[in-house]
């Protein structure tokens, strides 16, 4: 109907204040804001139907419940699944309990993770690096043995690493809401839980290898890239072609002019803009199979940045300086 108009929801995130509209979760509305007001997510995905609340990474404090009842709720909540209110106050990095709550998070998550940085594919693009890096403790406060599992093949394209999951469901998600059958779950309960497809069999649908992508950490690899480089020595870029399956559009890492592997292109939060096909992902690893469009854009936070430079400009020979002058003012 004409005249309809959203209801806007006030809500102030580290001081911060932001409109919304009704329904949208404490982390939607962080994002908003963006920066470092943003809670961390590794569970959470905006893409995929029933994503979060596993992690906890995401806790907040919540001081102030809505201008109607100014009420804190009484223990930290994850703000991934809570819809915010009008007149709500929260806080993030501005509440030493958050930060706490989320150092002993982020030791549960490292209590069985194997010490796989300097062998995994997933290094230098990791959220769990990131996460330890803001949050980690220096030593562990446990003395056990750390979980393991047998290693498990589920086809020729996809590499599962158990040892490493944290079982976020992030790839089940995905298998379940992209492909018309899915093969694979989390078996078992508890400790013990494992992601798997029980009567081994081998996951070939054409969409399987977003697995990859969404997965947070090391636990799912691409074989093709397997061992074969450092993301921070790879060149991203944008990269098109028509395909009958998938939108087509991808990031090639590049090593001069040979394409080492193919993935799907992220936002500024981690997440797929539009999930690729298996074909484009595993088997157009020929330069000349893509219209490359130019260089992406990396974080300047982002090891992979290292050497990456998306524009060049050159000098001028009379005034070398000038540029940075004009630059500075």
């Amino acid at each position: 109907m004409r005249g309809l108009t959203t209801k806007k929801m006030k809500v102030t995130i580290d001081n911060i204040p932001v409109e919304v509209e009704d329904g949208t979760t404490i982390l939607q509305a962080a994002r908003k804001i963006g920066g470092k007001v943003v809670p961390p997510a590794m569970c959470y995905y905006s893409k995929l139907k029933g994503s979060g609340g596993k992690c906890r990474t995401c806790l907040v404090k919540v001081s102030q419940g809505s201008a109607k009842d100014p009420r804190p709720m009484p223990k930290l909540v994850a703000s991934c699944s809570t819809p915010v209110q009008d007149g709500m106050v929260v806080q993030n990095l501005t509440s030493p309990e958050v930060v706490e709550a989320r150092k002993g998070i982020v030791e549960f998550l490292l209590l069985n993770h194997p010490l796989d940085c300097p062998v995994c594919d997933q290094a230098g693009e990791c959220d769990l690096q990131d996460l330890s890096f803001g949050y980690g403790m220096e030593e562990t406060a446990t003395e056990d043995d750390r979980r393991e599992f047998p290693m498990t093949d589920i086809g020729e394209n996809i590499k599962l690493h158990m040892n490493r999951c944290i079982l976020c469901y992030r790839c089940v998600y995905a298998a379940d809401q992209l492909t018309d059958k899915r093969l694979h779950g989390v078996l078992y309960r508890g400790d013990v839980s494992e992601i798997g497809t029980f009567i081994r069999n081998a996951v070939t649908n054409e969409f399987s290898g977003n697995m990859i992508d969404v997965c947070p950490v090391g636990a799912l690899t691409d074989k093709t890239f397997r061992f074969k480089s450092r993301v921070w020595f790879l060149k991203p870029m944008n990269a098109h072609r028509e395909c009958a399956r998938c939108a087509g559009k991808t990031v090639a890492w590049m090593f001069g002019n040979e394409i080492y592997r193919v993935t799907g292109r992220k936002d500024q939060f981690g997440e797929v803009e539009e999930f690729i096909c298996n074909e484009c992902r595993f088997e157009k690893k020929d330069a000349g199979d893509w219209v490359i469009e130019g260089p992406r854009h990396i974080s300047r936070q982002s090891v992979i940045s290292a050497n990456h430079y998306e524009e060049m400009t050159e000098p001028s020979v009379i005034d070398p300086i000038a540029g940075k002058m004009e630059k500075d003012e």
